[in-house]
């Protein structure tokens, strides 16, 4: 099993690091990682944040395993090499289309979700986004209009191809995983042509998947009932802008972006299973770099998403998510979660109870 670690910038490399000892715990046949550099500190050292040696690196693997890009340092540098390049380019070069986020609460920390311990207690989601299209694909730019004042315009599309395969997706990940056999497709079909090729498109993808049931939602309408009603939701299908607004919505509904896993794939297949690039969905966190105080969960938990959907270890997953939920309940708990574990000891933890 060949993995590409790729730490990248701020906190990335201290999270990234628990991640892979949990995994080398696991003492699994034939592992072997290999570091790469991405973002902030690949342009520093190679000229540019997503290095020809990283991609090689990753096309040769069977999964990816990404800690954060971000660094100040290079806010005023040309656009495509600013650090976040790094993870588009990634997405676009290994034709990963689908994105995989869960959304869940951990028993015992539903006071920290800005929502009733109630509401809180029902939110099990799974995003299901696609990722290479959209308006952050589309043409863009901007002009003089005919009152001589500047404007800025994005094209927003889909075809029927990038939407029959992510919804295809989605419907195996309702019928894979607990989550309620149901999928909720999310659009703007009442306002936007693109939205209505997307509801259409998702209709027809449905025939497959007699036994998945589907219904269709407005993306505002969505917003407010991850809010207000948010146990009615199981798998969730949305495009780039909409999923990638309405995932961080249920995240800050959980309460904390340190336990919050990610996924992103295509239909590149491994000798294992699917390739797949795996990452908390936190960033960099410059600020708190280097001084050991970030929640190194959710990075763990990405690696367990590796092993169950790259490699088919659903045993060994299923372990290290008990670990992470063990340590949770013992009272482990990063400054994230109002505690006063680092990120060393939240590692420790969680590697005790595997």
């Amino acid at each position: 099993m060949k993995i590409a670690v790729m730490p990248g910038d701020g906190i990335g490399p201290e999270v990234t690091r628990e991640a892979v000892q949990v995994l080398e715990a696991l003492s699994l046949p034939g592992l072997t990682l290999f570091d790469a550099d991405v973002g902030g500190m690949a342009y520093k050292r190679h000229g540019h944040p997503l290095p020809q040696e990283t991609l090689t690196m990753a096309r040769e693997s069977d999964a990816v395993l990404f800690g954060a890009v971000g660094d100040p340092d290079c806010d005023g540098l040309a656009r495509h090499l600013r650090p976040e390049q790094a993870i588009l380019g990634l997405r676009k070069e290994l034709e990963l289309f689908a994105n995989l986020r869960p959304a869940k609460v951990f028993p015992g920390l539903e006071h920290l979700s800005p929502l009733s311990p109630e509401k809180a207690a029902q939110i099990d989601m799974m995003f299901v986004r696609e990722l290479n299209g959209d308006v952050y694909f589309g043409d863009k730019g901007t002009r003089i209009g005919a009152d001589g004042s500047q404007e800025g315009w994005d094209m927003m599309s889909y075809s029927e191809k990038e939407v029959t395969r992510i919804a295809h997706v989605a419907f195996r990940t309702a019928r894979a995983g607990d989550d309620k056999n149901r999928v909720t497709s999310v659009d703007k079909a009442n306002v936007l042509e693109t939205s209505q090729v997307w509801r259409d498109t998702v209709i027809k993808a449905a025939a497959p998947h007699p036994d998945i049931a589907l219904d269709h939602m407005y993306v505002d309408n969505a917003a407010m009932q991850i809010i207000t009603n948010p146990g009615a939701f199981g798998v969730i299908l949305t495009g780039n802008l909409f999923g990638d607004i309405l995932s961080d919505l249920a995240s800050a509904a959980v309460g904390s972006i340190g336990l919050l896993a990610s996924a992103s794939m295509g239909e590149r297949q491994s000798a294992h299973g699917t390739f797949g690039l795996y990452e908390p969905i936190h960033g960099s966190a410059p600020d708190i770099a280097g001084q050991g105080k970030a929640n190194p969960m959710a990075t763990i938990l990405s690696a367990a998403m590796m092993l169950r959907h790259s490699f088919g270890l659903e045993a060994e997953a299923a372990r290290i998510e008990a670990a992470v939920a063990g340590a949770l309940a013992d009272g482990i708990h990063g400054g994230d979660l109002g505690g006063t574990h680092g990120t060393q000891a939240i590692g420790e933890a969680v590697r005790e109870r595997l």
